[in-house]
């Protein structure tokens, strides 16, 4: 089944009693992010929160099971629920590989139109944007895709960048140079003091969410990969105020531009790395121009850093279900052997695994140098790199392999330059080391690392389908004589038989 809608995403949701349906009033101030916080730890249903002032708020939408994060994401492009997850990401890649140019639809056949307010009728604030953390700077939109159009050429990034809410009609953006969408701002339209069009879709279909976290190529067209991944044209319509093209089923979209040389305080924010970062940082400033919207518009939010290690958010989900295929694919496509490229589980950005075949260490060395010299791996500063046959998303696998084949002798290696961007949002560098705002040099730290916990060539540890049967085997003897399961977890959930 093709889904084209966040409406559609959810009533799919409702029909395998996976949506969790509130009717009694929820506060947009700390109320609604903390029932879903509650179902997140439970690794229950999503929220719908229908009784929010003027619209419907949705939390975590795309947050898998803590056993299967890639579940919901699977369920927003049809493929069926059972997918293991190297059938997941296969699937994925292969429609990755076959992107379908969009369609463009009319103004009357956009559910996004249904409302058009431009001019004084303009105002954020008509709209419940949660306060999610306690110590928020303030309220924010932040699970949305943001479009901005390179000035120099046809391309149009899609991406995916917080905004704080200022007031009715200006919010702050977060944008950490380094990646697509803040070069085209900071290199591009600030230096020419040129306003930088945008449009903020909001509630768009998961096909378009997902492809706006990937790590698609500089100047490659999203909305042909969104296409791809749902095998299907996305549809696109006109913007009112400038002359970009959105996603026609957006619940909700606001269209501006970021002013040059115009700064707005943003954060501090409870960050995905799961504290509460800070200060208080200067950020481009956005000026809204106009907002058309569904009636009854429901906004999706995401509780960024709750649960981090052992639980999931949209953010985490989205990272394993929709960066890792397409990193995979994207080492693949550089010329590297690649089986599997996928985040650490529950800690979205911060560590990678990577499985390989081929494992001597000058060929681990240039990959690690592609890795952090391209754009998309700015927010990931480790890796490990594991052997072929061990499952990336199998955190017993892979601590097995570092305390194995690690030798923190010759096996640990810092990586790049004084001058290499980094994440100004890391926890472990204090504000000092975080140096400039926008690109995150150091002099103190190159913040690029990577493990080779490979084993070596004179070591076999190839498991075979036989091992797994006689672990299960095992498991069943132990059973049988009373022993509780959860006391040896011989058969891990994210180990494949």
């Amino acid at each position: 089944m093709t889904i084209s809608s966040l409406r559609q995403y959810l009533q799919t949701l409702e029909s395998q009693d996976d949506l969790h349906r509130i009717t009694e009033p929820v506060s947009w101030n700390l109320e609604a992010s903390a029932v879903t916080t509650l179902l997140n730890e439970e690794d229950s249903q999503v929220p719908l929160f229908e009784n929010v002032e003027s619209a419907r708020l949705v939390g975590d939408p795309y947050r898998g099971s803590q056993r299967r994060p890639w579940d919901r994401i699977a369920l927003g492009l049809g493929l069926p629920p059972d997918l293991s997850y190297r059938e997941y990401y296969e699937s994925v890649i292969e429609r990755l590989k076959n992107p379908i140019e969009p369609e463009t639809v009319s103004a009357d056949d956009a559910p996004c139109k249904d409302v058009v307010q431009t001019g004084d009728d303009v105002d954020l604030l008509d709209f419940p944007w949660p306060y999610i953390h306690a110590g928020d700077g303030g309220r924010y939109s932040n699970l949305h895709t943001l479009i901005a159009p390179d000035p120099d050429s046809e391309w149009v990034d899609w991406s995916y960048h917080r905004s704080m809410i200022h007031d009715s009609e200006t919010s702050s953006v977060l944008l950490l140079a380094g990646e697509q969408t803040p070069n085209l701002y900071y290199y591009k339209y600030e230096r020419r003091n040129e306003p930088m069009p945008v449009a903020i879709a909001v509630g768009v279909e998961p096909a378009v969410q997902y492809t706006s976290v990937m790590w698609i190529p500089t100047g490659r067209n999203e909305a042909e990969y969104a296409g791809g991944l749902k095998q299907e044209p996305v549809e696109l319509v006109p913007c009112e105020t400038n002359d970009l093209l959105v996603p026609s089923t957006a619940e909700l979209v606001i269209e501006g531009e970021i002013l040059p040389n115009e700064r707005r305080d943003e954060g501090p924010f409870g960050d995905y790395f799961g504290y509460m970062h800070g200060p208080r940082r200067s950020m481009p400033l956005f000026r809204a121009t106009g907002i058309t919207h569904q009636e009854d518009p429901i906004l999706p939010f995401c509780v960024e850093g709750t649960g981090v290690g052992h639980s999931e958010n949209a953010t985490s989900s989205m990272e394993i279900g929709c960066v890792g295929p397409d990193a995979t694919l994207g080492l693949r496509t550089a010329g590297f052997d690649v089986e599997c490229c996928a985040p650490w589980k529950s800690t979205p950005r911060t560590v990678y695994a990577i499985s390989t075949e081929r494992t001597n260490p000058s060929y681990l060395h240039d990959m690690a140098n592609f890795i952090f010299t391209t754009w998309g791996m700015l927010h990931v500063d480790f890796f490990v790199f594991v052997d072929d046959d061990v499952n990336p998303l199998n955190q017993r696998e892979v601590l097995e392999s570092l305390a194995l084949h690690a030798d923190p002798d010759t096996d640990f290696h810092q990586f790049g330059v004084e001058t290499m961007p980094k994440v100004p949002l890391n926890i472990y560098q204090t504000p000092t080391e975080k140096g400039d705002v926008q690109t995150g040099t150091s002099k103190a730290k190159t913040a690029k690392a990577y493990i080779d916990a490979t084993s070596s060539d004179t070591v076999e540890k190839k498991r075979t389908s036989d091992d797994v049967e006689r672990k299960y085997r095992a498991q069943q003897i132990l059973e049988r004589a009373g022993v509780e399961s959860d006391e040896f977890p011989f058969i891990d959930p994210g180990e494949e038989a």
